[in-house]
């Protein structure tokens, strides 16, 4: 397990993971989305009480989970940088800060949609709905502290502190609802027996699922981007610039003689 997370923690072992798990892992993601959204807006029966406006419930109530989910391995990632110097780490943090701000984004647009027919009014200043807008008002602040300062290091920590201390919002938002008399809806799961019937609620957790490894695709993809900008310099970087080089001289070569 060790041996296995000291070698995840190489960027150059990283790099060449990560190639074989993107195509897998997106295309995972992909068929349980497009499962999802069938069974959710064509297979679950119409709610008794909301009717057809509930079937908002499959994307906004994944993407809640995934906003917080998404900032929990953002100061994580962010501490072990911290601590123990790992690259790669730093480089997951800041790729997750603009996935987890996007679905934090998507929680309150559909938040809005969903209350305006519910509660009569797109916004109020609800316990969870006011965290949840801090929420992203961290992942931006970490997006800025980052953009502010050009050495990479010093960004990287000063952006691992803020992501760490925010973090304490995160059980704020779940248990809003429970701490305090809001006018958002209590939790649907609980750790006892589901309030929402089977076929909502099997949709509903493939769709947590299909946002997780879309999350986790595009993640890869942009800690990608981010290793090799900051290991532009390193051998293995130079190597494989080198390497794409090679390869696009004969399509060059073939193009011109066209």
């Amino acid at each position: 397990m060790w041996l296995w997370f000291h070698k995840l923690g190489s960027p150059k072992y990283f790099w060449t993971i990560s190639a074989r798990l993107i195509p897998w892992i997106g295309g995972l993601s992909a068929v349980l989305i497009a499962v999802s959204l069938y069974l959710g807006l064509f297979v679950a029966p119409p709610d008794y009480q909301q009717g057809e406006s509930y079937r908002i419930m499959f994307i906004h109530v994944p993407s809640a989970w995934n906003s917080m989910f998404i900032y929990v391995v953002m100061a994580v990632s962010a501490a072990i940088g911290l601590i123990w110097k790992m690259k790669v780490a730093d480089s997951v943090a800041s790729a997750s800060a603009v996935i987890g701000a996007s679905f934090t984004f998507l929680t309150l647009v559909t938040g809005s949609l969903w209350g305006k027919p519910m509660w009569g009014t797109w916004w109020v200043w609800d316990a969870r709905l006011t965290s949840e807008l801090i929420l992203l008002f961290l992942y931006l602040g970490f997006i800025a502290l980052q953009a502010s300062i050009e050495d990479r290091q010093k960004a990287s920590r000063a952006s691992a502190v803020l992501a760490i201390v925010g973090v304490i919002n995160v059980p704020i938002i779940y248990y809003s609802v429970i701490w305090w008399n809001t006018l958002h809806q209590p939790p649907s799961l609980t750790t006892g027996a589901s309030m929402i019937d089977k076929s909502m609620l099997l949709p509903l957790l493939l769709m947590a699922v299909a946002f997780k490894l879309f999350y986790l695709t595009v993640l890869l993809i942009r800690t990608r981007c981010e290793v090799l900008e900051r290991e532009r310099n390193s051998s293995w970087v130079q190597e494989l610039a080198r390497a794409a080089e090679q390869n696009l001289a004969p399509t060059l070569t073939g193009s011109r003689a066209e």
